[in-house]
């Protein structure tokens, strides 16, 4: 019995702990064109915000936002949300990042984490990994790899925060 109520301490505790919301850490990063961002400015906006970890040697992470980017034009329209899609490409690789995102169309924010700060800042270890942003700037969801539709579980956490 003593057993019993540990473990059911232990399994709330847990239960709120999943719960606590973080705030995004105030990292600067430079976008395509060189100038520099916040990404706590992302969190103060008032808007829904998705930022998505990726990389151009990342498979996974490219079918990840070719399959958002199919949905995000209805995402923008009916929740308002704003994408920002974070490159840890290393020195070597960021001249690939521009033309890969030019050669894919996608409209999202595209931001340099290429001294890892942001990743560092929230335990990023390998992309793809996503975090989803609430209006209040908290860190509501979060999610490590991309199996094929993980965009429609990413979906109904931001229809939980447009509630």
């Amino acid at each position: 019995m003593k057993n019993l109520l540990l473990l059911s301490s232990l399994f709330i505790g847990l239960a709120f702990t999943n719960k606590t919301h973080n705030d995004l850490p105030s990292v600067e990063l430079k976008d395509l064109e060189g100038k520099t961002i916040n990404i706590q400015d992302y969190g103060s906006n008032g808007k829904i915000t998705v930022v998505s970890f990726w990389a151009t040697w990342c498979g996974p992470c490219i079918k990840e936002l070719d399959n958002i980017n199919e949905l995000y034009e209805d995402w923008v329209e009916e929740y308002g949300i704003e994408m920002v899609a974070v490159t840890v490409d290393d020195a070597r690789n960021i001249p690939k990042v521009k033309p890969l995102v030019n050669g894919k169309g996608w409209p999202y924010k595209i931001l340099l984490d290429e001294n890892k700060d942001l990743s560092r800042a929230l335990n990023v270890q390998n992309p793809p990994m996503t975090f989803l942003i609430n209006k209040e700037g908290k860190i509501v969801y979060k999610h490590v790899g991309y199996t094929e539709g993980a965009e429609y579980k990413l979906l109904e956490e931001i229809k939980k925060c447009a509630k």
